[in-house]
C-alpha cells in the first residue's frame, strides 16, 4: 500500500508505530493486560504473530512475547538509540512490531517487547 492508503487505514498512532517505526508510550496499551487464549495479529494487515500462551508479565509495560508464531516475524539491526537493538516487523506488510532482547523466560530466553498498538487481539 502506498503512505496515502496506510494513513487512511490506520489511526495516527498505528501510522506512527507501524509505518514510522515509533514507540507508543509504557502502560497505556489495554493488551497488557489481556489474559485470555487467543491469537495476537498485526493491527495492519491481520497475520497471526503471536500465541496468547507465550504472553507474560514482563514488568516493561509494553506486551511481552517468549516466542512468535513461525514465519510471521522478519528482523532488522536497530541504531537509533546509539546502540544496536534487534527490531522486528510483520513479516506480511512490513509494520514494525517492536524489539527482542536476550532477558525472557524459559524456554527460549527472549522477550519480545511488543508494542500494543500494533496488535489487534482475536480471542480463541
Amino acid at each position: 500500500m502506498t503512505e496515502s492508503e496506510w494513513k487512511d487505514r490506520l489511526t495516527d498512532m498505528e501510522f506512527y508505530v507501524l509505518r514510522e517505526e515509533g514507540t507508543e508510550r509504557a502502560g497505556t496499551s489495554p493488551l497488557n493486560q489481556e489474559k485470555r487464549d487467543g491469537t495476537f495479529v498485526c493491527a495492519g494487515c491481520a497475520l497471526p504473530l503471536f500465541k496468547s500462551e507465550t504472553k507474560y508479565e514482563s514488568g516493561t509495560g509494553w506486551p511481552s512475547f517468549y516466542d512468535f508464531i513461525p514465519g510471521s516475524l522478519g528482523t532488522k539491526i536497530d541504531k537509533k538509540l546509539f546502540m544496536s537493538r534487534t527490531e522486528y516487523h510483520c513479516s506480511r506488510c512490513g509494520g514494525h512490531q517492536g524489539h527482542v532482547f536476550k532477558d525472557g523466560p524459559a524456554p527460549t530466553g527472549l522477550r519480545y517487547c511488543n508494542n500494543g498498538v500494533a496488535l489487534d487481539f482475536i480471542p480463541a
